[in-house]
């Protein structure tokens, strides 16, 4: 198992993943699922204007990936300009979180005949490092219904739940954790 930085050539194979493990696709949901929807232009900019695309391949195949980013990048979806607008009203470790002492994790994806592999781990791992000289604090989100990623996140990354809030009728839990 490598884990590294993606490229550009890494594209479609990290959105191949994305796309066959998004709520619009999955049918059962209690494995776990992800949410954002990315372009193949998006994808490109995160990858070489953030260096925010990190994978796990297992030879020539992507079998994880866990994307990071700031939030300048997020904010041209409504949701994460909404999440920018929560974050102040929450602080990790007794520090406001701000779009300046954080950055946004997330969606992680995890083929599944790789789930429970200790891939997710790596996978985080690789990702909080490739962000520690940039921001102090890493914030995302967890669906309240996607009780698999909740457990990965507090079990096995050790993110804490900072606050929840709501969106478009959903709920979520707003997770931080420290970068080093």
């Amino acid at each position: 198992m490598t884990i590294t930085q993606a490229t550009v050539q890494d594209i479609p194979a990290v959105l191949a993943l994305l796309k066959a493990n998004h709520a619009d696709n999955v049918a059962d949901k209690s494995n776990g699922f992800v949410t954002t929807n990315i372009t193949e232009e998006q994808m490109a900019a995160l990858i070489l204007n953030e260096n925010g695309v990190t994978i796990a391949k297992d030879g020539d195949k992507i079998v994880a990936f866990a994307l990071a980013a700031s939030w300048k990048f997020w904010s041209v979806w409504p949701f994460f300009v909404n999440m920018i607008k929560e974050l102040p009203k929450f602080s990790f470790e007794g520090e406001s979180l701000s779009t300046e002492n954080t950055y946004q994790y997330g969606p992680v994806c995890v083929d599944s005949a790789y789930r429970g592999s200790g891939v997710f781990e790596q996978v985080f791992a690789a990702s909080l490092f490739s962000m520690q000289d940039r921001y102090p604090l890493m914030a995302t989100f967890i669906n309240m219904v996607n009780p698999r990623s909740y457990a990965a996140h507090t079990r096995k990354a050790g993110m804490e739940e900072v606050g929840r809030f709501d969106y478009n009728q959903n709920h979520y839990y707003l997770m931080a954790c420290r970068t080093k």
